[in-house]
């Protein structure tokens, strides 16, 4: 994606049910940074059995050295469940005409993950709601909490 016209690189872990893990913006993509991103999802939800990714050399590497007892799935159209994530969050950004500041980036990628769990029903919040309600449900369970 690109922020105030210089790229930056999105990455998300998303588990075997759809359901978004972690989101990192970084400037590069290299060892240090997928490092960084694997090691922040590995210490919130536990080492996985399987992982998926496309076949970049830093991706390869920090699985290796983070989490060598998981299967590294490289084969092609493997990672299609992360891809077609990534096209909704490209949609979103198209209509915003883009970004102008990183940190701005982290929130609008952090909270169109939120968004996407509790519409795809992986919180209890907005549970009993039907489908096309569900947000809606869920923001007004979060205001009677607060």
């Amino acid at each position: 994606m690109r922020v105030a016209g210089k790229w930056r690189y999105v990455y998300r872990a998303v588990d075997q049910f759809g359901q978004i893990i972690d989101v990192l913006v970084s400037t590069r993509r290299d060892l240090r940074a997928a490092r960084r991103f694997f090691s922040a999802a590995l210490r919130a939800h536990g080492d996985p059995v399987e992982v998926v990714t496309d076949r970049a050399p830093a991706l390869r590497a920090a699985i290796e050295g983070l989490i060598p007892a998981a299967f590294h799935n490289t084969v092609q159209y493997a990672n299609n469940r992360v891809e077609c994530d990534h096209g909704r969050l490209k949609a979103r950004l198209r209509l915003m005409r883009g970004l102008k500041r990183d940190r701005s980036a982290r929130v609008i990628l952090r909270g169109h993950a939120l968004m996407q769990n509790i519409r795809r029903g992986h919180y209890e919040l907005g549970s009993d709601a039907r489908h096309h309600r569900r947000i809606e449900a869920a923001f007004t369970e979060l205001a009677h909490t607060i």
